[in-house]
């Protein structure tokens, strides 16, 4: 969309500048002018005209035509260690730049970190952008967002990817407004429509209730954040070749408003259940508080992690940090044990990707159920001490 004044249906009223609530119109030789760095296209100017002078137009662009290629996955880094989730967007990336016929390019930002650029060839990546600078050594929303602007504007990638961690979303979704492109957050899912070039970004919506499918048709590059642990990580291919593309921009691009002062490594008694390989978790079912610790002495025994559902969370029985599903964690471990989880879909979104899960439930038609490896239908009270019993036992 964009604002459109006609020089010769305006009379210099001064009715649109009065109406425009962000100051983006003056008047100039008795004429509106727009300010499109203020104009955010509300439309009150549009209806405050009344001499047809000013019109909010959709500007449509043929794609067909751009040079747009090339799947982009922007690696985050921390103090130099590439995080989990880059890997996990490298292996989806994959998949989609197959489908496109196109290139796998990881971007990686920060400062020293030149030695990790092989990494991300080595899970799969055939391009690596590589912007090595101390103004980049931990993030900044000003000089990060500048060079990824930079990067985007120079190269024209079909598709960007980002965690849907807080650096990638505070990251993207400046790039996007500075680009005029599309972002859909928070996706769980991705794929390509092959015939349209269409990247399909798959998110809940609706509380969680529906799965919503979003295209961005008329913006490149399609932009979306991707939940952590929802997808399989690239696998480690010691022999793939890629090449580095080392780029330098001018002093001003690193130029930030903000500064850290300090960094400081949070200190914490709390599992990072996104991390886990074994989760046990409760829900309603578990009727209190003092009733995980029949959880977490099966979690001992297991060497994991003790999740629970929201609404265990909303009753007080468990901190907000053990919270697995649409409003808490993503996990994808190996094993998730779910004790009294009935296994709505606001719950189902943050844990339908692991390897194994275990329901129990004395609900034989829990929604859960759907979705478990396996399933016991029975008392959680009498079956989670039995299972720990025997893990005991059997690790002994």
């Amino acid at each position: 969309m964009s604002l459109h004044i006609s020089k010769e249906n305006c009379v210099g009223c001064t009715l649109c500048v009065k109406a425009c609530p962000f100051a983006a119109l003056t008047m100039v030789e008795k004429k509106a002018v727009v300010n499109l760095d203020l104009c955010t296209l509300c439309g009150a100017c549009v209806a405050e005209c009344k001499f047809e002078a000013i019109a909010l137009k959709r500007e449509k662009t043929d794609f067909v035509n751009l040079e747009s290629k090339g799947v982009w996955v922007f690696c985050e880094q921390k103090r130099g260690v590439i995080q989990s989730v880059s890997y996990e967007l490298l292996g989806k990336g994959r998949e989609l730049a197959t489908k496109l016929k196109t290139e796998l390019c990881a971007v990686l930002l920060g400062h020293e970190v030149e030695q990790k650029t092989q990494e991300l060839i080595c899970r799969g990546a055939d391009v690596v952008y590589l912007v090595d600078h101390p103004a980049l050594k931990n993030f900044l929303d000003d000089p990060y967002t500048n060079v990824l602007v930079r990067l985007i504007k120079k190269y024209k990638p079909e598709v960007v990817l980002s965690g849907a961690t807080s650096v990638g979303r505070s990251l993207i979704s400046r790039v996007a407004v500075k680009i005029h492109a599309g972002l859909t957050a928070d996706c769980t899912g991705l794929d390509i429509d092959e015939h349209k070039r269409l990247l399909l970004q798959t998110r809940p919506a609706f509380g969680g209730n529906i799965m919503a499918t979003i295209i961005t048709p008329n913006h490149r590059p399609q932009m979306a954040t991707v939940r952590h642990k929802v997808m399989k990580e690239a696998a480690i291919d010691p022999k793939h070749k890629g090449r580095i593309v080392k780029e330098t921009f001018e002093e001003d691009t690193f130029v930030s408003r903000t500064k850290i002062l300090d960094v400081i490594e949070e200190i914490s008694s709390t599992v990072n259940i996104a991390e886990a390989d074994v989760i046990v978790s409760g829900g309603r079912g578990m009727k209190g508080p003092e009733n995980f610790k029949l959880l977490e002495d099966l979690a001992r025994a297991l060497n994991a992690a003790v999740g629970s559902s929201r609404a265990a969370v909303d009753s007080g029985w468990m901190p907000y940090s053990h919270q697995v599903g649409q409003t808490g964690k993503t996990v994808c471990p190996k094993i998730y044990i779910a004790c009294g989880i009935s296994g709505q879909i606001q719950h189902l979104v943050g844990m339908q990707s692991s390897k194994t899960i275990v329901a129990i439930n004395s609900d034989p038609h829990a929604p859960i159920f759907q979705v478990a490896t396996f399933g016991i239908v029975g008392d959680l009270f009498e079956v989670v001490p039995l299972l720990t019993k025997k893990f005991k036992e059997a690790f002994e």
